[in-house]
């Protein structure tokens, strides 16, 4: 779905720039070349642990008592997961997760399968929407027992990210959906969300991305603000984009992008929707 267009400064190419966090980045343009799109990796969101982790095991000790925890990213997952104290249990709890990616992260850590709800892999967007759809119901039951006295309110715990100032990553849409039915939410930070320091080689990348006329591949539209706070000078309105929501396409518009296009979150759908632009 193209949005808007501007001339390009050469022949574009269907090279790829993935601008995921370094961890997330390699594995997904090792996946997308894999399907024939070749692939170059910028990480624009550095992940840092938190200096102190002292609260997440203090959420820790009440886990089990939550209607589920609910994490924002593969990354929440990792943070939370190594900050568990020994001998505490998974048991009696639901994850809930937006996406494959940290469903993957769930299962590895090793929380039960049959404990996780998460869209499937053929969901159309991975969004606080899609999980919605998954949990309303399990999370409206929940608050009817309450308020007959046969439980206490559910409660759900989001694990998110934080930046460098302590702002939460991500949206707040989810918890006001749980709050509208009656449960009650608690959040905490896991890791810190921060702008990277690009190598020489790195800038040189960017640059050289711009000329070809290669896609940047945008999952988070902080990824693209990092981008300007380090690279002010780039020429973004001569760059094309690639957005996995809508949001994320339309935030890139505002910022100035000369081209916009939205690809599917999920690989095989996005690496076909990539291999078919022009």
């Amino acid at each position: 779905m193209a949005l808007a267009a501007s001339p390009f400064p050469v022949a574009p190419s269907r090279r790829v720039v993935v601008t995921r966090p370094e961890r997330e980045a390699r594995a997904w343009a090792d996946a997308l070349q894999s399907h024939g799109v070749p692939c170059d990796t910028l990480p624009l969101i550095e992940i840092a642990a938190l200096p102190d982790a002292s609260d997440l095991a203090r959420h820790w000790q009440t886990v089990s008592t939550h209607l589920a925890v609910m994490f924002v990213s593969a990354n929440a997952v990792r943070f939370f997961m190594a900050a568990r104290p020994a001998g505490v249990a998974l048991a009696n709890c639901r994850a809930w997760s937006t996406g494959p990616g940290t469903q993957a992260a769930l299962l590895a850590a090793g929380w039960p399968a049959e404990s996780i709800d998460s869209p499937p892999e053929t969901a159309t967007q991975f969004d606080s929407e899609a999980l919605w759809d998954l949990v309303a119901q399990q999370t409206q039951g929940a608050v009817e027992l309450a308020v007959d006295g046969s439980r206490p309110q559910p409660t759900v715990l989001l694990v998110r990210g934080a930046d460098t100032q302590g702002q939460l990553a991500g949206r707040d849409w989810l918890a006001l959906q749980l709050e509208g039915v009656g449960a009650q939410v608690l959040q905490t930070v896991a890791y810190v969300r921060r702008a990277p320091v690009l190598t020489a080689q790195q800038q040189a990348l960017s640059q050289q991305a711009i000329q070809e006329g290669s896609w940047w591949l945008f999952s988070s539209s902080e990824a693209a603000q990092h981008l300007l706070q380090v690279c002010p000078e780039l020429p973004i309105g001569q760059a094309r984009a690639l957005a996995t929501h809508p949001r994320i396409a339309q935030r890139l518009l505002k910022a100035g992008w000369g081209r916009v296009e939205i690809v599917p979150a999920g690989l095989q759908a996005q690496a076909e929707s990539i291999k078919s632009l022009a």
